[in-house]
């Protein structure tokens, strides 16, 4: 039979091993090389014509924002020899006292305020007066008597030009940071002036509007006096700067004084840019450089991404093709090596047609098919249980009906022409049975009450399927014929099973019926319905039967439940100061009250998991890790799956409240527990007057100090924050339970009406008002 076999493979691979490589060949064509042709052409483009088409559009770019500069430059060239001109800075200055004059004083600031608003370039619009009033206005009044301050203005006055631009350092003591400076003299047009109107330019606008001749944020931009006496920079660079002087003596050799050139800097290729600008008796240059990686990187990119991807579209194109070749030409050379192959067919020779082989395992296929029929049949009721664990889980919720239908059917259910309907059936009562069954046993109750649910449901209902969920709780699926009735059935089938469980069991049995419906799709939803219905059982230890089709969910159902605050403060305080007996009792006591008659089971849980998130809140504060003390367990998981109040009270004894008992034994000496409960006693005791630590050290016979740090230790908190705290919950429980106003519960806790208002929000996060309002609506 391999002999056979391995004829088969030489004869095909021999006859399709060339039309493979010719395939891949062609594959490669096909889907590489245009993709390689285009990435080179856009990598020629991108290197060539790009860099030049860019180079231009560069030069244009900069020459058009240089002539927005040079515009800006004049307007305030303009807007200055205007100001110098008027009537408000002529001769009468010279000599004026301003103090005296406080009218013309007043009206110059004003107007040199004005001046400085104009332009956003402009960081201080100035006047000095010299002569006989030697007087700084920047743009208020200032008297100069500080030689160097005059000295510093008064070289202005003696500037080459009526109206010239420099760069000036206002700050004597620091002479190397520089300001770029408009100067005019005053009066304007006068052949002796006696002072100056200055603007001073922002440094960081002038290297942002510089900044606007770099499009691409990178690279150099920078002005310069062709005399050399004025220097500006976007990037901040000194004019001696390696890279600057490089571009000078570029551009000194050029023939023209304007253009664009590419120039090499580092291993950098950069687009440069230079031009004059025209000011007042000077001529100014200006440069811009930008590196052309930045400007071309991303065509460059794209080509050598179109290069790569065509370099992988080869090698995927081999891949592809060697999966074409077997899954597209190749289907009957797998088929004939499969059956050949197989352990009870006959050897393949390679000589005989690939249908032969395909009609001569038919015969031995169909005999496995009879016996894996009946191994099926073997395990059809394990299936069939697996498959209404998932239907009823809402699993197969993205069958339609009729595609449910069909699989219920394979599994030999008759479904056509029934409706359905889902019992959940939950045992109670294990906590009382602690001398028969231990922890664990869950299982093993479960079990024998299945059994019994099957034998009654055989005997009550036509057709019936029942789930074990293996934690005192099992499910039935009703098949029940269209038009017929199941509540009799139903009713007689909960009354043996009730009789059964509590005689052999000694356990009660909560039942829920689910709502009649007549498709397959509507039961998961019918089951979670049942599932929180059965949650809504009373505490009470006794059978109870919940028909859904009596609005189980609505009315009293949902009536809040009364959670004993009081019993809850108590048990808080006796943890933190380790009365581990009273701590006990209390809790009993909560649970008690908790699950009083008439209480729902998910009443009494969403009670107890308030009550464990409270008492992890004052083990946190008491400086203890909940993660250490309990070694990482979920105990909102392990306490949501218990149901009975008993079962609650001793899981929160063992696994809760033992665990930070002896925490807190560890922690503090009896002494000290002694001495900080008396601290509480008499802070309870006194609370509505006015309560400091040291009184309340001098009633316990102790220092402040001691005391302070004790109370910490053991509580977790500071004095005056367990006091707060107090007031606070004896204010709630004034709000809700009395009718006093709010100016009477804040002197009946010891506060002002307005601290309590504000103490009492910042710890709530609403007011007392609202507070009152909101616990009446709940």
């Amino acid at each position: 039979m391999l002999h056979g076999k391995k004829i088969w493979r030489n004869r095909t691979d021999s006859g399709k091993g060339r039309f493979f490589r010719k395939s891949l060949i062609m594959i490669f064509i096909v889907s590489g090389i245009p993709g390689l042709i285009i990435g080179g052409l856009i990598y020629w483009m991108a290197g060539g014509r790009v860099e030049s088409e860019l180079l231009q559009l560069h030069y244009q770019q900069i020459e058009q924002r240089s002539e927005q500069m040079d515009d800006q430059l004049s307007n305030l060239e303009l807007l200055l020899s205007h100001w110098a001109f008027d009537n408000k800075f002529d001769y009468s200055l010279n000599g004026l006292d301003f103090v005296r004059d406080f009218k013309r004083t007043d009206d110059i600031t004003k107007t040199l305020i004005a001046m400085q608003g104009s332009n956003a370039l402009v960081k201080k619009a100035e006047l000095f007066v010299g002569g006989k009033s030697q007087v700084l206005f920047n743009p208020e009044y200032t008297p100069l008597q500080d030689q160097k301050d005059l000295s510093l203005y008064s070289k202005l006055i003696h500037g080459k030009n009526l109206t010239y631009w420099t760069q000036w350092a206002f700050d004597s003591e620091h002479p190397d940071q520089k300001d770029l400076t408009l100067v005019h003299h005053i009066p304007g047009g006068s052949p002796n002036p006696f002072g100056v109107l200055v603007f001073r330019f922002d440094s960081d606008k002038i290297a942002s509007l510089l900044q606007t001749m770099t499009p691409y944020y990178e690279g150099e931009a920078f002005l310069q006096q062709k005399s050399g006496d004025l220097f500006v920079s976007a990037n901040g660079s000194a004019s001696n700067d390696s890279f600057v002087e490089a571009l000078r003596e570029r551009i000194n050799g050029m023939k023209s004084e304007k253009g664009s050139f590419f120039f090499d800097w580092k291993g950098s290729t950069y687009t440069v840019s230079y031009g004059s600008l025209s000011r007042i008796s000077d001529e100014w240059l200006y440069v811009s450089a930008s590196p052309i990686n930045s400007i071309i990187a991303p065509v460059m990119f794209i080509s050598k991404l179109v290069i790569t991807v065509s370099l992988i579209a080869l090698l995927l194109a081999a891949l592809l093709s060697w999966l074409a070749s077997h899954r597209i030409y190749s289907p009957v050379k797998r088929l004939a090596n499969l059956l050949g192959g197989y352990s009870g067919g006959a050897a393949w020779t390679g000589k005989e047609d690939e249908f032969a082989l395909i009609e001569q395992q038919y015969e031995h296929l169909h005999k496995e098919r009879l016996e894996l029929n009946s191994k099926l049949a073997e395990q059809l009721p394990h299936v069939k249980e697996s498959f209404l664990h998932q239907l009823l889980q809402g699993y197969l919720y993205a069958y339609s009906e009729e595609d449910l239908l069909r699989r219920m059917e394979k599994f030999k259910w008759e479904v056509r022409g029934r409706h359905f309907a889902v019992l959940f059936i939950q045992l109670n009562g294990i906590a009382n049975m602690d001398e028969k069954f231990r922890s664990g046993d869950e299982g093993l109750i479960t079990f024998a009450a299945v059994n019994m649910m099957k034998e009654l449901a055989s005997k009550h209902f036509e057709q019936s399927d029942t789930l074990n969920f293996h934690d005192l709780t099992a499910g039935i699926m009703l098949f029940i014929p269209e038009g017929g009735s199941y509540k009799q059935a139903v009713e007689a089938f909960s009354e043996e099973l009730t009789t059964s469980v509590n005689r052999i069991l000694r356990m009660r049995v909560t039942l829920a019926i689910s709502r009649q419906t007549a498709y397959i799709s509507d039961l998961p939803n019918e089951f979670e319905r049942v599932k929180q219905a059965v949650s809504y059982r009373n505490c009470d230890n006794a059978n109870q039967i919940i028909d859904m089709e009596q609005g189980v969910l609505g009315g009293e159902a949902w009536a809040e439940p009364q959670y004993p605050f009081t019993l809850e403060r108590e048990l808080i305080q006796a943890l933190r100061t380790g009365k581990e007996e009273e701590a006990s009792e209390l809790l009993s006591s909560f649970v008690g009250a908790l699950s009083c008659a008439g209480a729902k089971e998910i009443d009494v849980q969403q009670g107890m998991l308030h009550l464990l998130g409270n008492i992890q809140h004052v083990i946190m504060v008491s400086g203890v890790n909940p993660n250490r003390l309990f070694q990482g367990v979920n105990l909102y998981e392990q306490l949501s799956q218990i149901r009975e109040p008993k079962r609650m009270l001793g899981w929160f004894r063992d696994k809760v409240l033992a665990p930070y008992q002896n925490e807190l034994s560890c922690r503090a000496g009896s002494e000290v527990k002694r001495l900080i409960e008396a601290a509480m006693i008499y802070m309870q005791q006194h609370y509505r007057q006015d309560i400091s630590l040291d009184n309340c050290a001098e009633h316990i016979g102790t220092n402040p100090f001691y005391l302070s740090k004790s109370f910490k230790v053991v509580t977790g908190k500071n004095f005056i924050d367990y006091l707060t705290e107090l007031r606070i919950e004896k204010a709630k429980e004034l709000l809700r339970e009395s009718e006093l106003k709010i100016n009477d519960v804040a002197e009946q806790v010891g506060y002002q009406h307005s601290y309590f208002n504000r103490i009492f929000k910042k710890l709530e996060g609403m007011t007392p008002t609202s507070y009152r309002e909101q616990s009446q609506h709940l």
